[in-house]
């Protein structure tokens, strides 16, 4: 998720950050790692020039020294530097005057405004900040805010300290529930500790502040509506002093203690939060932090860290290599949150106290789950499978208090921000990647009724069996909806996760019925531009389609979410025309990574599949090439070192981690993981089985990312995705890797990663690949330079495989590349005028027939396109000139796809197909269903132009009828839309006139088909010849 105040704009070109240096430096009690700034500007290495030093291949022992907080602290990845545990209640850390959204740091602030008590890594909207902290000398200022140096900061995971300028030194660490300071003041009278209640990043109200004795305060505050919603949550505390204060007072939303450090510089605070009352914030307090030694409570804090991050043990690799490793794994550990106090009770979503289920150690809250379901959720499942599993009990709590699941959910509180049901993904990978001690029946159950009946989670469900994708001009009702498009695709992907879980549950139907929807995504990918864009309820695609536009989408446009099908990437190609054609569209949209002006935005979610789609294509280089230039290019060991994106609760920092791994989720709510290559010559998995999974690279180095062969257990391994059963039982993956790719590698179709088509086929394949001219069988018509700026030159250029080559010949005589036509300029009508590409807009400016001799006439003008002087050099733009014939106006379009014939079957059941009545050819025949016999009454051509043809005419409703009870017959062909028929992916055949499904009123023989209003009935289901 994108901040705000960021996402509307995308800087094309980025500063180059500092390079940063850690230096692990104990300087006695409390000292910590010291951060130091050089900053010099990082060097790109050249090819051919020696990589860095490798680091001798011995395993990582005390992965938590490794951790650099600091890395997303600027930037806007917006994670923060603090002291915390995994998965914890409290983050106790400084915040600055930029106080960017959840994390509340920005390291290029030279400023403290407090050190508060929770925190969010990188949500994208204002979040957390609770209960500030600031300590003070002399008089009392709320309005305080203490200069500090970054020489005179550290951290590391567990554990924060800084010098500030006022000449107190903080040190913090923290429990699962408690947080403790050691702050250590000049000697004075006035040493302050300020408590600025209402300075919660999104404010604070019902403010309280108790001084329960003279070393002892407690209070609370009510804060929350994250991105503008209307969620709250109250969050208490508890807070103890090793000396009493001298002094307290309240002012407003604001309070202070003041000590005496003349006799000892040294005060040391202990904190307790609950989000249930102030008792729970004392009982969690006394029961995880009983005594005053910060050193020994920062050690455990060390020791709970390594014990998280050491189930996957890294050997060898860069020691910023290392660290980025670690410190990414780190941040994907940080959410969510243990929302239940020690004494098992939490605070619902239903606004009622609760107790933790039995068999489960806490409740977990704050999820992202329009980010986390594509990478975080299964790393969390692989490396803490008790917490997974927690959470996902935790979710199917919440379901039970609220009847729907928490979609982007902060403490106790849905704020139904983004779009989707990314519960079921989560759910289904939490399942995928071991984590299974939860109940699973209610929740598949839970899933499955909110995948079928109207709640606010899936605003629009009533769109999805007809019109089978969600319309541009529908209405949508309740809770946040937008981008009718995205939404689509997040829909469709939820429905395959849910149809996963349904069959690894062992409930085959709902496997059938939610695999089939999940095809869905059909319905917004448009034949003609090959592009997902904007649609109509009535079938009609909106006018003025810009794929660079975001019309429709979430923070992205058509060029990112035209690959967002992950778990039918296979379908995905085919519909786009065809391995080559997919692969030439991700060679465009991943040539940057900037989200600017069409191309992959690889610091947001949307785009974090593409590189892993080569994989499908058999192309698996190209992933590993791209996948090492985007860890070069977005990541480093700096503040900025996440760059160009929020850190979204660790998805980001997850989808590192697993691409340093070499492998990716690529299917949600499956454990299949594609493959790229490893960075590191060796890691070992700690699988939730207790076996191992050992990941060998041999060559690994940065400038070595091409797989030249690899084996599993000492066996060939030629596949481009992990073995089924790696995840369960283990074994031994090994690579050999090189700096040359190896293009044979996985390269057959069979090697590909799983595609799940469900068991609904797929309209016609669209008409696209080249066009070649006539001149020269070896130039092709082009798009300069792959622009889509309308205007933009159409040419002849040496063929090259290009998106800018990928012509696709639609329906409406229009010929489309990168989402546009080919257009005469300015609808001109004169010999020379030129052609171009622009937004298709149904002129005849853009219409073109074929005439004799392979000509392209332009129905405008009358005048073919033509080659200048039949000319074979690249960059001759195109004309339209009087029709001569000759190879000039020659045009080798693609070729058309193969017609599909045969029977279609109704899903009543009992063997029944579609049929024509006797045999017949009248028009007016009645169309009817019939035992399934293999005739030629029963033999259905699925043509281009979306009609059903048999025995020389088309399926047709009686008199263009637009009611219910319609007679649907036999007809001669006349072009109208009562003979359209549109297939969706639940199996439905929807009249282009009317709107209407193709229904049989009984599953009698001979009963005549009807049109019927789309109500996702067996008897409305058909399924199409292969």
């Amino acid at each position: 998720m994108r901040s705000p105040s960021t996402g509307a704009g995308r800087a094309a070109a980025r500063r180059c950050p500092p390079r940063w240096r850690r230096l692990a430096a104990l300087t006695g009690a409390g000292a910590g790692l010291a951060l130091i700034a050089t900053f010099a500007m990082p060097v790109q290495a050249s090819a051919g020039s020696a990589r860095p030093a490798e680091r001798a291949a011995a395993p990582v022992t005390d992965p938590a020294a490794l951790v650099n907080p600091f890395i997303g602290t600027s930037n806007d990845a917006n994670d923060f530097p603090g002291a915390d545990m995994p998965f914890g209640m409290v983050q106790w850390s400084p915040d600055t005057p930029s106080r960017p959204p959840g994390g509340g740091y920005e390291y290029k602030d030279s400023s403290i405004t407090g050190f508060s008590l929770t925190h969010i890594a990188g949500p994208g909207c204002g979040a957390a900040g609770d209960i500030p902290v600031l300590p003070t000398v002399g008089a009392v200022d709320y309005a305080a805010k203490d200069s500090f140096s970054h020489s005179a900061e550290s951290a590391t995971a567990g554990a924060y300290k800084v010098a500030l300028d006022n000449k107190v030194t903080t040190e913090l660490t923290a429990t699962t529930r408690s947080g403790m300071a050691r702050f250590t003041f000049p000697s004075t009278t006035q040493a302050n500790l300020l408590f600025k209640l209402g300075g919660s990043q999104n404010g604070g109200s019902n403010t309280r502040f108790t001084a329960v004795s003279a070393t002892e305060v407690s209070g609370q505050v009510t804060s929350g509506r994250f991105c503008g919603a209307g969620n709250t949550y109250t969050v208490y505390f508890d807070m103890v002093f090793d000396r009493p204060y001298t002094a307290q007072s309240t002012s407003g939303a604001n309070a202070r203690v003041t000590f005496d450090t003349t006799g000892g510089q040294v005060v040391r605070a202990k904190v307790g939060l609950s989000y249930v009352s102030v008792a729970g914030a004392v009982a969690n307090r006394t029961a995880e932090a009983p005594g005053w030694d910060f050193d020994a409570t920062r050690a455990a804090a060390h020791r709970a860290w390594n014990d998280a991050l050491g189930k996957i043990g890294i050997s060898g690799g860069t020691p910023d290599r290392q660290t980025l490793f670690y410190t990414a794994l780190y941040h994907s550990l940080l959410h969510p949150n243990v929302i239940s106090d020690t004494t098992g009770q939490y605070y619902g979503f239903d606004g009622r106290t609760h107790t933790v289920d039995p068999g489960h150690d806490a409740a977990y809250a704050n999820y992202s789950g329009w980010d986390i379901y594509r990478s975080q959720a299964q790393l969390e499942a692989l490396v803490s499978p008790e917490v997974a599993s927690d959470t996902a009990q935790s979710m199917l709590d919440d379901y039970r208090q609220t009847g729907v699941f928490p979609k982007w959910s902060e403490n106790n509180g849905e704020s139904y921000v983004m779009v989707g049901d990314p519960a079921a993904a989560i759910l289904a990978d939490y399942h995928a990647f071991g984590a299974r001690d939860f109940d699973t029946s209610a929740a598949l159950a839970g899933l499955v009724k909110q995948a079928s009946t109207a709640n606010n989670d899936r605003p629009g469900l009533n769109y999805l069996d007809a019109p089978g994708y969600l319309p541009h001009n529908g209405g949508y009702g309740c809770c946040n909806f937008y981008g009718p498009v995205a939404t689509t695709l997040e829909y469709a992907t939820a429905d395959f996760a849910l149809s996963a879980f349904a069959g690894a549950l062992g409930d085959t139907a709902n496997q059938r019925t939610y695999a089939d929807r999940a095809q869905d995504w059909r319905g917004t990918l448009d034949p003609a531009s090959g592009f997902v864009q904007p649609r109509n309820a009535d079938g009609t695609w909106t006018a003025g389609f810009d794929p660079t536009g975001g019309t429709d989408m979430v923070e992205a446009d058509s060029w990112i979410y035209t690959g967002m099908v992950p778990f039918d990437v296979a379908g995905l190609a085919a519909a786009k025309g065809g391995d080559a054609v997919m692969s030439d569209y991700l060679d465009t949209v991943l040539r940057s990574y900037t989200g600017a002006n069409g191309y992959a935005w690889v610091g947001n979610e949307p785009s974090i599949e593409l590189p892993w789609e080569y994989d499908y294509l058999g192309e698996p280089y190209k992933t590993q090439s791209t996948v090492r230039a985007i860890q070069d290019q977005i990541w480093a060991n700096t503040p900025a070192g996440l760059a160009d994106g929020n850190d979204d609760l660790g998805a980001m920092s997850a989808w590192y981690v697993w691409s340093a791994l070499g492998m990716f989720p690529m299917t949600p709510g499956t454990d299949d993981l594609a493959l790229g290559s490893p960075l590191f010559p060796q890691a070992v998995l700690t699988l939730p089985s207790g076996r191992t999974l050992t990941i060998n690279g041999e060559g690994a180095a940065d400038d070595a990312p091409y797989v030249q062969s690899a084996s599993f257990d000492g066996a060939a391994w030629n596949n481009a995705y992990a073995p089924t059963n790696a995840l369960s039982d283990g074994g031994t993956l090994t690579y050999r890797l090189g700096t040359t790719a190896n293009t044979s590698w996985a390269s057959a179709a069979s090697a590909a990663p799983p595609s799940y088509h469900g068991s609904v086929l797929a309209p016609p394949d669209p008409r696209a690949g080249i066009v070649t001219s006539g001149v020269n069988a070896g130039t092709c018509l082009d798009v300069d330079h792959s622009g889509t700026a309308d205007g933009t030159a159409v040419q002849i250029h040496t063929c090259n495989s290009t998106y800018a080559q990928d012509w696709t010949v639609a329906g409406d005589g229009t010929l489309r590349a990168l989402g546009k036509c080919l257009d005469v300029a300015n609808s001109g009508t004169a010999n020379g005028t030129a052609v171009r590409l622009w937004t298709c807009n149904g002129t005849g400016a853009q219409a073109w027939s074929p005439g004799s001799g392979g000509t392209l006439v332009n129905t405008n003008s009358g005048r073919c396109l033509n080659d200048p002087n039949a000319s074979t050099a690249d960059g001759t733009r195109l004309e339209i000139r009087d029709c001569a014939g000759g190879t000039a106006q020659k045009w080798n379009l693609p070729a058309a796809p193969r017609a599909r014939t045969g029977p279609v079957t109704a899903g009543a059941g009992q063997n029944l197909c579609l049929d024509d009545r006797s045999g017949a050819t009248a028009d007016g025949t009645p169309i009817q269903i019939r035992g399934c016999d293999g005739g030629e009454a029963q033999t259905v051509t699925v043509a281009a132009d979306s009609t059903l043809r048999l025995r020389g005419g088309c399926v047709d409703a009686a008199d263009s009828g637009t009611t219910e009870g319609t007679r649907v017959q036999l007809y001669t062909c006349n072009g109208t839309n009562a003979q359209q028929w549109r297939a969706t992916s639940a199996g439905r055949l929807v009249n282009t006139n009317s709107g209407l499904c193709l229904a049989a009123p009984s599953t009698t023989e001979g009963t005549q088909l009807q049109l019927r209003a789309c109500d996702g009935g067996a008897a409305q289901r058909w399924t199409l010849p292969a």
